[in-house]
């Protein structure tokens, strides 16, 4: 790669990670939304008018009327306000406000970055590939939403909301691995196949554990069960498989989910040991890979303590009020995210063939 062809890859590459961090932040908010239980309170998706929230008293009031008209509000929420109303609504707005800047920064940036030749044509395709990943996530969510807005719903439907996270994961995650395709050299990689099979399936096995997760965070599940290390006294809970037929319980049932969360924690935590033993020993490893072998060990083991702390906080969990279990959840999801980025990043560096390796070592790269 000459070198003109190297400042326009790390322009590009510093572009897409400004987007990956901004993606990072829209899924933050989307937790915080959860969390303050303000997701409900734009029924409306207007993609251009809705970009301001509203300016005026009037249509404060014509807002606040709309959602008077949700089950939500009837059930729940039939004590508030105006103020409390508004505090909700700003949530959900910025939220959505937040996507849109998104939008923007990668729209703007692919604009300029074409008017100044620095995309080649071998990065068009991925990047369409990803404004299209980025549409459908909108879309996913407006559809999340309006799962609470029918019927006698109260609350987003937990596999909605699971699919919308999911969904935003995949985006992170191809926007984060085309950012490292330009920006990391195939010299700081490392030849070892097992390793590189062992990181797949973790991520595999990671990914499942966070549709779970939100599968938990949809159905308030953390609370079914707050007490550590066992579940309400046993082991292995009796009410496992109470719903028929026998396989809705790992979508519906709180007990069983949150089971299967805790047991896929453990799991991942002795993957990640194994892997971490594995990669301590290999030889000839480049000083990147040295570096940050250390960090899916020390993140697993965050995201561990985080979730334990989380139940055991979970019976102080106050309708409207953000107290220490939401400070923990949502540093809990974001530690995921980094995880999840992480192992991605143990994987790209764990790419390179054998000869290419061999020979890059002989020339010191």
């Amino acid at each position: 790669m000459n070198n003109s062809s190297a400042i326009s890859s790390r322009a590009v590459a510093t572009w897409v990670f400004i987007g990956v961090g901004m993606l990072l932040v829209q899924v933050i908010l989307g937790g915080i939304t959860r969390l303050t239980g303000s997701g409900l309170s734009i029924t409306e998706w207007n993609v251009v008018t809705g970009t301001l929230p509203p300016l005026n008293q009037q249509q404060w009031v014509t807002e606040f009327e709309k959602y008077k008209q949700t089950q939500q509000f009837y059930l729940l929420h039939a004590n508030f306000n105006l103020s409390d109303f508004k505090f909700i609504f700003f949530w959900e707005w910025f939220h959505r406000f937040w996507a849109r800047m998104v939008g923007v920064v990668f729209i703007v940036g692919f604009v300029y970055l074409l008017w100044k030749k620095e995309l080649k044509q071998s990065m068009v395709k991925p990047l369409l590939i990803l404004f299209c990943l980025g549409a459908l996530q909108g879309a996913v969510g407006w559809i999340m939403v309006k799962s609470g807005l029918v019927g006698d719903a109260i609350y987003v439907q937990p596999t909605k909301l699971a699919m919308h996270f999911i969904f935003a994961l995949g985006l992170i995650c191809y926007a984060f691995w085309f950012a490292l395709e330009l920006s990391v050299s195939k010299a700081k990689m490392v030849c070892n196949a097992s390793l590189r099979g062992w990181t797949a399936i973790i991520i595999i096995v990671l990914f499942f554990q966070l549709m779970v997760g939100a599968l938990m965070a949809g159905h308030k599940a953390a609370a079914v069960a707050s007490t550590w290390p066992t579940i309400n006294g046993d082991w292995i809970p009796p009410a496992l498989f109470k719903e028929s037929p026998w396989f809705i319980n790992f979508v519906e049932n709180k007990v069983t989910i949150h089971f299967v969360h805790r047991g896929l924690a453990y799991l991942l935590f002795v993957m990640v040991l194994v892997w971490f033993v594995k990669a301590k020993k290999i030889a000839n490893a480049s000083p990147l890979f040295e570096k940050c072998r250390y960090l899916p060990l020390a993140f697993v083991l965050a995201q561990i303590l985080l979730g334990i702390l989380a139940v055991l906080q979970s019976p102080s969990i106050t309708a409207n009020h953000w107290g220490l279990f939401e400070w923990i959840a949502q540093f809990h999801q974001f530690t995921a995210m980094i995880f999840l980025l992480t192992m991605l990043f143990m994987l790209y560096l764990l790419k390179i063939t054998p000869g290419e390796n061999v020979a890059r070592l002989k020339m010191g790269a």
